[in-house]
């Protein structure tokens, strides 16, 4: 299998690509930087993979498209959001018109919107910021791109990566550079919603075993199917990793769109996890 990983710069793509590696699979890895990786295996590319100049074979003929490229996730506010989606839309529609046999895509918990328990497949998605907003309406386009195509398509929909190395943007991270600056408390809201964690390994492990199946396509939670106070996982978080801060709760208020509890249906991962185990 030949897998075109786009942001492979980033934070995801980084422990992906490794997950990848272990298996009979070429990469050509495509990001604004190099990816950090070697193996005989992958193949860079440096550069603006939205270029509309780059063409199916400079991108390494791919059989699976693992698109992971997004600009300002941590900022759901931001322009670049909606004005990068046309980009995305023609990037993937010129794939899926080359010869590319499946599209996997990054997706996310916020193109669902303010939504209460367990989200399925089918559950109906109102986002409410311009980033669920553009996530939401490029898994539309993506579905519609590959019936037209006649090619296969899975939606990634990420739920809480929780990382610990104090990389990327997430309040785990937050929470670690805080510590490391010696700070002894932590800004924090009520810390009574529920989410859906799941560790970087684990959630790299999940994205990386469902595109390297095609059994089970369509929205494909990456999740841990159990919803845990977001107070109560980072008390344990802090503790596990001996982090020297406490949480300040009371800081900050919930955000009007975050819902009291949200969790993902994963038992299409797990399906894809027990047949992995199998083969």
């Amino acid at each position: 299998m030949k897998i075109l990983i786009t942001g492979a710069d980033g934070f995801i793509a980084h422990g992906v690509i490794k997950e990848l590696l272990n298996h009979d699979v070429d990469i050509t890895a495509a990001g604004l930087h190099e990816c950090g990786i070697s193996s005989p295996r992958l193949k860079e590319l440096v550069g603006d993979v939205l270029d509309a100049s780059l063409t199916y074979e400079d991108l390494g003929e791919p059989d699976v498209v693992l698109h992971l490229a997004w600009r300002k996730g941590f900022e759901h506010y931001d322009d670049a959001h909606i004005g990068d989606l046309n980009r995305h839309y023609e990037f993937l529609r010129r794939m899926a018109r080359s010869g590319v046999k499946r599209l996997a895509v990054m997706g996310t918990m916020h193109e669902v919107g303010y939504f209460e328990g367990k989200v399925c497949d089918d559950t109906p998605c109102n986002p409410i910021t311009p980033y669920g907003v553009a996530k939401n309406a490029l898994r539309q386009l993506t579905e519609i791109i590959s019936n037209k195509y006649g090619i296969e398509y899975q939606w990634l929909r990420g739920f809480y990566l929780v990382n610990n190395d104090g990389a990327g943007n997430s309040i785990f991270s937050k929470i670690v550079q805080a510590s490391n600056k010696g700070q002894d408390t932590f800004p924090f809201t009520s810390g009574t919603c529920k989410y859906d964690f799941l560790p970087y390994e684990a959630f790299c492990h999940q994205v990386a075993s469902a595109v390297l199946q095609n059994e089970l396509c369509g929205i494909i939670n990456i999740c841990s199917g159990i919803p845990v106070a977001l107070g109560e996982y980072v008390e344990e978080f802090i503790s596990n990793n001996k982090l020297g801060i406490r949480l300040a709760y009371g800081s900050y208020p919930d955000r009007p769109y975050d819902s009291p509890a949200i969790w993902g249906d994963n038992e299409k991962i797990k399906e894809i996890l027990a047949n992995e185990k199998r083969s």
